[in-house]
């Protein structure tokens, strides 16, 4: 699909936005394509796939590729930063501003063309902390 087309958005790519919109959890494909059958029992995970594909490509969610994890995915695509639990996974939105400059001091030093950034903390969830005690 080219960059300038405009996006159909079908029944499958709405209803996928709907759920994806619904949670702060970053889910997985995987974990998408449950979360849609429910609604749309005939559904393929391959559908779930591509649909996932087009829309982080088209830049209408983010595909999260985070250090030893799934793909994940956001419907937020503002610029955020999330955490991760070493210990189960889970991934959620670090709720701080977003560094302004970062991207701007990276030009400064470098001669590659910046063209974004993204930045994972990493660190133990409360659920898993509380566990550890």
């Amino acid at each position: 699909m080219k960059q300038d087309q405009k996006l159909r958005i079908t029944k499958q790519r709405q209803l996928i936005l709907e759920e994806l919109r619904k949670v702060v959890t970053h889910p997985t494909a995987d974990e998408l394509y449950r979360m849609v059958r429910e609604r749309m029992p005939r559904v393929s995970l391959g559908t779930v796939y591509r649909n996932l594909e087009t829309l982080s490509g088209r830049g209408v969610i983010l595909k999260l590729e985070l250090a030893g994890t799934q793909r994940r995915y956001d419907a937020t695509t503002a610029n955020h930063y999330h955490i991760r639990c070493n210990k189960c996974g889970c991934v959620e939105d670090l709720p701080m501003k977003a560094f302004d400059n970062l991207e701007g001091e990276a030009r400064g030093a470098t001669q590659f063309t910046i063209t974004g950034h993204r930045l994972e903390f990493e660190g133990v969830c409360p659920k898993c902390g509380k566990t550890e005690h």
